[in-house]
């Protein structure tokens, strides 16, 4: 029976999709659940923005998503996912390219002109490698132990690894312990000779972190990314109908389906406690909301060190959440086009394909990453509070997909360039934003010359300009480093990786929680999951 001293019987702080899919889940379940979004629209990072008169943004997290199978089939979200192959474009500077294709091989056959060995051993990397992250994708589902205290509905909450683990087989379970912290420049080592194969990969490992392809871990990134795409490689590939914002809206629709209700331009200042347990929320403007339960889609230090009082928690406890590393090092170049550019990569005379062909190629994402080297290099920067002056760009052209995003003949462009530290060492990101946003135009015409002239708008979006805007705390969409010091038990700190919090009634549902970012609504899962078991 609902309890007549609250208002709701769970209140979850931010529409983010993550917290769109817990609303869902428990609402689903019967509970009376209010969602509260500071800003005027749902989906947090996940949003479609128009920025310029006719030309619309998926302005953060862009592509098709990574969005769960069992998030699409439990709350049946009404998106339509436009899927592009090949999964990655990757032009190089002497006009050369290599697509990497949904069929294995098919690459093969891209990657032959670049090494013949590298060829013959692709397939056998992509079945070792697709096991391997089945592993990660599971571990991804499952609600991790509570360690050292691990108990017995600890063991039996493994389950779920056991059919990966078993495809895996025993003579790779080795590889799996192996592989999980290596750099990836040093898997790719054992497989390839190509640094042209190895830099098309490896972008992959360090698209979400800060590192550069040489330091250890990487090689987790790229299994996360590997085990939870829609491609059942190395990335997704394709654009959601609508840009992400309406991927937030359907997640939205189907959660007030069930009975939520969401509210915008709703500000929480604060979660109200008594006796280290949450009481209910309190608004701008003074009005306090009740409820037993509530949920933060929030970043672990948002939650515990402005919405709550840290004098409510134990030292240990605020000391190790002050230590999560977020260390957001990307930032985002939204381009309104004219014309579609030219690659010369696709150029009729040269090498490439033409025509049709370009096009196709262009759907994907554009990987501008010719070389671990190039990688590591653009990453040393960022040591030094330094933006890269040859950046890692990851480039979506959204519009050969969906047109409905731009007027007509004309596109949109959103790019990913890293590495942009957070903090700069000399000035700030007020007097250099433009500047960097100038260094990836002009990496971006080594391979394209002509985009300059293409180009009608810009927009340059800095770390500090996603955390102010969106909530990203340092620009870092998963809410904390993606590293293996900050992975499964230890996400977001030791102790405290079930989605509960030491404030009884409270809990996590955001990126920072296990397994971390990306558009997968796992975290949201898995915490309504765990909600609905207390």
């Amino acid at each position: 029976m609902p309890d007549p001293n609250t208002d709701y019987d769970v209140i979850i702080v931010g529409a983010g999709h993550n917290g769109l899919v817990t609303a869902g889940y428990l609402a689903k379940a019967g509970r009376r659940v209010l969602v509260l979004e500071r800003r005027d629209r749902v989906g947090g990072a996940a949003v479609t923005e128009e920025l310029f008169p006719g030309f619309r943004f998926s302005s953060c997290a862009d592509g098709s998503g990574y969005l769960c199978d069992e998030v699409r089939r439990d709350l049946k979200p009404e998106v339509e996912i436009l899927a592009a192959d090949p999964v990655v474009f990757a032009p190089q500077p002497d006009g050369s390219r290599l697509a990497i294709w949904r069929d294995p091989a098919k690459t093969a056959a891209e990657i032959a002109p670049f090494s013949s060995a590298d060829a013959e051993r692709y397939p056998a990397f992509v079945e070792l490698v697709g096991k391997i992250a089945a592993v990660v994708g599971g571990l991804a589902r499952v609600e991790p132990p509570d360690i050292p205290e691990v108990g017995l509905r600890d063991l039996l909450g493994l389950r779920p690894l056991a059919g990966p683990v078993r495809a895996l087989g025993r003579k790779h379970v080795n590889d799996l312990l192996r592989v999980l912290p290596m750099p990836v420049a040093d898997l790719l080592d054992e497989w390839f000779e190509s640094e042209v194969v190895k830099g098309a990969i490896a972008a992959n490992g360090v698209r979400d972190i800060t590192w550069g392809p040489k330091e250890s871990g990487t090689a987790y990134a790229l299994l996360y990314n590997w085990s939870l795409s829609d491609t059942g490689l190395l990335r997704s590939s394709g654009v959601v109908k609508g840009g992400m914002g309406a991927l937030s809206e359907a997640l939205a629709t189907a959660a007030r389906s069930f009975g939520a209700e969401i509210r915008t331009g709703a500000v929480v200042e604060g979660i109200a406690t008594e006796e280290k347990r949450a009481l209910g929320v309190k608004l701008a403007g003074g009005t306090t909301l009740r409820a037993p339960v509530i949920v933060s889609n929030a970043d672990p230090r948002t939650t515990f060190l402005e919405l709550l009082d840290p004098y409510t928690l134990g030292a240990r406890f605020v000391r190790h959440v002050r230590n999560i590393k977020y260390r957001g090092s990307a930032a985002r170049v939204l381009l309104a086009l004219g014309e579609l550019p030219e690659f010369s990569a696709l150029a009729p005379s040269g090498s490439g394909a033409g025509g049709d062909d370009s096009a196709r190629l262009m759907q994907s994402p554009i990987q501008i990453a010719p070389t671990l080297d190039y990688l590591q290099r653009a990453y040393d920067c960022t040591k030094y509070g330094e933006f890269s002056t040859q950046p890692y760009l990851d480039v979506m052209i959204p519009t050969l997909l969906d047109p409905s995003l731009a007027p007509e003949g004309q596109h949109v462009m959103s790019i990913t360039a890293k590495y942009a530290p957070y903090r700069l060492r000399d000035g700030d990101w007020e007097t250099r934003r433009e500047a960097f946003g100038d260094v990836v135009i002009d990496t971006l015409a080594e391979y394209a010359p002509r985009i300059r002239d293409a180009i009608l708008h810009r927009r340059v979006l800095t770390p500090p300009d996603l955390e102010a805007a969106y909530g990203l705390p340092e620009g870092n969409p998963s809410h904390g480093e993606m590293t293996l010091d900050q992975f499964f038990h230890m996400r977001p700190i030791p102790g405290y990786a079930r989605y509960r919090t030491p404030i009884g009634g409270l809990y996590l549902c955001g990126a920072g929680c296990h397994p971390g970012g990306g558009v997968t609504g796992i975290p949201g899962h898995n915490a309504a999951r765990a909600i609905l078991a207390d």
